[in-house]
């Protein structure tokens, strides 16, 4: 789990992993690229992955009354296409299960083709479509996944 005086690492990370991803692809940086993660890491809501002794990733997970919603999952690009990322999404699978939560939801950008096959591979299905909240003509893609 990150500790506050982890925050700018977070925000470094997550930077790297979605700005020229959705900049070449969208056109525009998601929020987590420039969030400030000390409130999520107060919630204890963040966790890293470290490959090699560095910190290579990270997940921000968010609880709710039913589900466990995966709000960002960021690989640093230095260790992109190594399976962290579905790492990450395994242990937001058991983390969930500790949590006794059964469900597992998350949503991306509909022209983030790559990330929808991401997580289609990890079981995830598709469960619905919105508009993006903030960016007119954006869909966002809604996916879940039942643990257990």
């Amino acid at each position: 789990m990150a500790l506050p005086h982890e925050a700018l690492i977070v925000k470094e990370i997550s930077a790297a992993a979605y700005i020229p991803a959705y900049l070449q692809i969208v056109g525009a940086a998601p929020k987590p690229a420039f969030e400030d993660y000390l409130p999520r890491i107060s919630a204890e809501q963040v966790w890293f992955s470290v490959t090699d002794g560095e910190t290579s990733g990270l997940v921000v997970l968010e609880s709710h009354h039913r589900y466990l919603m995966i709000y960002s999952i960021a690989v640093s690009p230095i260790f992109q296409g190594r399976g962290i990322g579905k790492s990450l999404l395994r242990f937001a699978e058991l983390h969930a299960l500790e949590c006794g939560i059964g469900e597992l939801r998350l949503y991306t950008n509909m022209r983030m083709t790559k990330n929808i096959a991401l997580y289609s591979d990890c079981g995830f299905e598709e469960c619905g479509r919105r508009p993006h909240p903030s960016r007119e003509g954006e869909i966002l893609i809604d996916m879940k996944k039942s643990v257990a």
